[in-house]
């Protein structure tokens, strides 16, 4: 089985806030990203698909059209914006790497499979920050 792995990029804002809390426990359990006035990352979304290569093409996946993909379904969607504010299917949810990386996947993972042949999605790895990064396989 072979991985195939597409990195992009993008910026975007957001606050971790839980409504249901007050001013003082959101800053104790969020510290600085519960900053009313939002805060920012440079994130990097490492899109990893499994399958054979094709045997005419040898590719597992056309990286060109998975790049492709990838900036129409979620980059052009999230980039230079406010997760919380601007972003159709993060509304009325906690603005997390976990959460939105969870979306990511429902709305990548049925066009991925319509271009891979012989394979599948298969990983979400989504950086926040160099250090902090989550990685999801679906449900």
């Amino acid at each position: 089985m072979i991985h195939v792995c597409r990195k992009e990029h993008f910026n975007a804002a957001h606050k971790l806030w839980n409504p249901n809390w007050s001013e003082e426990k959101n800053v104790e359990v969020f510290g600085p990203c519960a900053n009313a006035n939002w805060h920012g990352h440079n994130f990097e979304l490492i899109v990893t698909v499994k399958g054979l290569p094709d045997p005419e093409t040898g590719f597992v996946v056309d990286l060109k059209d998975l790049s492709s993909l990838i900036r129409k379904l979620i980059i052009d969607r999230v980039d230079h914006k406010n997760l919380n504010l601007d972003v159709d299917f993060m509304l009325g949810k906690m603005a997390s790497c976990e959460n939105l990386v969870m979306e990511f996947w429902k709305i990548l993972k049925p066009e991925v499979d319509k271009i891979v042949a012989n394979g599948s999605l298969y990983k979400l790895t989504l950086y926040e920050t160099p250090r902090n990064f989550v990685e999801y396989f679906g449900e």
